[in-house]
C-alpha cells in the first residue's frame, strides 16, 4: 500500500500528539503537517498551510464540548482542498454531530479515543475505493473465504475456488492466513516458506522475492502457505496491508483462506476484498454464527461484500433459501452439494475436487468461480478445460 500523506488538525495538544503517533504507527501513512487551530474563513492562514502540505487525508479532531469550529473547518477544507479526503475523529455518542460532519464533507467518522487499527482500517478502505476508479493499470481482485464456525468448509472452498479460477484465467494466488494453515495439506504440498516469511522480508519484498516464498501446485496455482505451528507473535495488520498491496499488483486473482480466523487482520483483508465468502451449513448453529461474523466484519463498512455460501447443501422441508439469508444476515451467493465422503477422501489423498474429472463438486466450484467473475471485463471468459465437452 502506498504511503498516504496526512495533515492533523486538533486544538488539544495531547490529542494532536496522540493522533500523530497513531497515524505514523499504521506504517501506511505519515503526518506531514499538524495544525493547532481550525480554519474559519477562506482566507485563514491555517487553510493555506493545509493546501501547501498537499495531503491525501486530513484528520480533523471534533471535540465533544465545542464541535462548531471543527464542523466549519471540515466544510472549508472540503470546499478548498478538493484533492484531500477528510476523516473526522470524535465521539460516537453524538449522532447529530456525526451526521453534520458527514454532510459537511467528512468521508469517515472515527471513534474517539482512536486506535491504530481504527485508522489503518480507514486508510485501507480509502485506498481500496481509490483503486476501483484508478484506470492507470489493472490490479488483482481479492476473494476471502471465512468459516461461519469450525468445520464449515472454508479451506475446501478456498482451495477449489482458487484452482477453478486458475484453470479459467491463470495467474492466481492462494493465500492461507488461518491460525494453523491446512491449504497445503489439501493439495499435498510441502511448502518451505509461509506467509510469516514473506512478512518478515517486507522491507525488500518485490514480485520475484514474493514468488520465491510461494509453492507452485502442479496445475500452476501458487500458494503462500499458512503457519505450520501456532505463531507466538502475529504480524501486525499494517504488515498484512502492505503484503496484499503487493499481491494484487502481481496476481489477477488472490483467494484468501481465513478459515476460522476472526480478528482485526481478517477484517482488514475482508475490507480489501471484492467479495467475502462466508461458508456455513444450513443448520441453526452455523447460521447463527454466520450472522455474528458478518456483523463483526461489517462494523467497519463493506457489509455488502459479504455473501453466504451454503456448504453440504440439501433441501430441507419448510426451510427456504430466504430463511437462510434472513438467519445469516447475508445474501446467498452459492450452494455446494452435500458430498461428504468425496470431500473427505479428496482431503485425505491431497487431490482437490477440481482435479477430479467430471466431478459434480468440481462443477460446483467452477460455477462459483464463474459467478464471481461474470462481470469482470479484464478476463477472457473461457470454459474450464475439463468441462468443455459438457
Amino acid at each position: 500500500m502506498p504511503e498516504l500523506s496526512v495533515v492533523v488538525i486538533a486544538q488539544d495538544s495531547e490529542q494532536r500528539a496522540v493522533l500523530q503517533v497513531l497515524v505514523d504507527g499504521t506504517s501506511v501513512a505519515r503526518v506531514v503537517h499538524t495544525c493547532t487551530s481550525y480554519p474559519v474563513v477562506v482566507t485563514d492562514p491555517v487553510l493555506r498551510r493545509v493546501q501547501s502540505a498537499a495531503p491525501q487525508v486530513v484528520l480533523v479532531d471534533v471535540p465533544t464540548d465545542n464541535y462548531t469550529l471543527a464542523l466549519r473547518a471540515i466544510e472549508l477544507i472540503h470546499q478548498e482542498v478538493r484533492d484531500a479526503v477528510i476523516f473526522a475523529v470524535g465521539s460516537m455518542s453524538q449522532p447529530q454531530v456525526i451526521v453534520s460532519a458527514m454532510r459537511s464533507g467528512a468521508r469517515e467518522f472515527i471513534e474517539r479515543p482512536t486506535t491504530t487499527t481504527d485508522l489503518l482500517e480507514a486508510f485501507v478502505r480509502l485506498t481500496a475505493a481509490q483503486r476501483k476508479v484508478d484506470r492507470e493499470g489493472p490490479r488483482g481482485k481479492v476473494f476471502t473465504v471465512v468459516n461461519a464456525k469450525g468445520g464449515s468448509g472454508a479451506t475446501t472452498t478456498a482451495v477449489n475456488l482458487a484452482l477453478a479460477l486458475h484453470s479459467a484465467h491463470g495467474n492466481v494466488a492462494l493465500v492461507d492466513i488461518a491460525p494453523l494453515g491446512h491449504a497445503a495439506l489439501h493439495m499435498n504440498l510441502k511448502p518451505q516458506f509461509t506467509v510469516a516469511d514473506a512478512i518478515r522480508n517486507l522491507h525488500r519484498l518485490d514480485s520475484s522475492l514474493l514468488e520465491s516464498f510461494m509453492t507452485r501446485h502442479s496445475g500452476g496455482l501458487q500458494l503462500l502457505a499458512g503457519a505450520n505451528t501456532p505463531l507466538v507473535v502475529e504480524p501486525a495488520t499494517a504488515e498484512f496491508a502492505r503484503l496484499f498491496d503487493l499481491l494484487v499488483g502481481h496476481f489477477r486473482y488472490v483467494v484468501v483462506d481465513a478459515s476460522t480466523r476472526v480478528d482485526a487482520t481478517t477484517r482488514l483483508v475482508c475490507n480489501l476484498s471484492e467479495t467475502v465468502l462466508l461458508v456455513a451449513h444450513a443448520d441453526v448453529a452455523s447460521l447463527w454464527s454466520a450472522n455474528r461474523i458478518q456483523q463483526y466484519l461489517g462494523e467497519t463498512g463493506g457489509r455488502e461484500r459479504v455473501r453466504l455460501v451454503l456448504n453440504r447443501f440439501r433441501k430441507i422441508a419448510g426451510f427456504s433459501e430466504s430463511d437462510a439469508e434472513a438467519a445469516a444476515g447475508a445474501k446467498l451467493l452459492w450452494k455446494i452439494p452435500n458430498q461428504y465422503f468425496a470431500v473427505s477422501g479428496a482431503i485425505d489423498r491431497g487431490v482437490p475436487l477440481m482435479q477430479q474429472a467430471y466431478s459434480e463438486m468440481g462443477r460446483s466450484f467452477a460455477g462459483l468461480a464463474a459467478a464471481l467473475t461474470e462481470n469482470d471485463i479484464e478476463v477472457k471468459r473461457k470454459a474450464w478445460s475439463l468441462f468443455k465437452t459438457v
